[in-house]
């Protein structure tokens, strides 16, 4: 097996965290969209809910892929395919910060929440969610 010739290894490739300087915020344009991670699938897919009520499946683009992590709840902007209503590729992930700013300049609705990792919109509920008051369990 031929060895690796001095270039360095597997961080070498995925890049270090140089982006540290606050970027500027980047606006839809024609042909994309703002959407919400409703679930992870797997293989670089994501299942989103876009602004325009709309739920695609997403694929993260090459670049993005192992670089950035998505996580369900997170705000993305999405690229429109043009004969494929359905499909939608991920071209940018929001930062918190950035979705918060989004949602003051009115491009994101009131009712998306930003800094929420459930990904519910209004009138969902989650069946499996159980809560617990720790007071009562302390009695125990």
């Amino acid at each position: 097996m031929p060895k690796n010739k001095g270039k360095g290894g597997k961080n070498r490739r995925r890049g270090k965290n140089e982006n540290e300087e606050k970027r500027e915020l980047i606006f839809k344009e024609d042909g994309q969209e703002y959407a919400q991670v409703l679930r992870m699938l797997g293989n670089g897919r994501l299942e989103a809910q876009c602004i325009d009520g709309i739920k695609r499946m997403c694929h993260i683009r090459g670049k993005m892929r192992k670089k950035v992590w998505v996580n369900a709840g997170d705000i993305v902007l999405v690229g429109l395919r043009e004969y494929q209503d359905a499909k939608a590729d991920v071209i940018l992930k929001y930062m918190a910060d950035e979705a918060r700013s989004l949602k003051q300049y009115g491009e994101l609705p009131e009712h998306i929440r930003v800094n929420d990792t459930d990904a519910m919109m209004e009138g969902e509920e989650n069946e499996n969610a159980e809560y617990f008051d720790f007071d009562d369990l302390a009695e125990i």
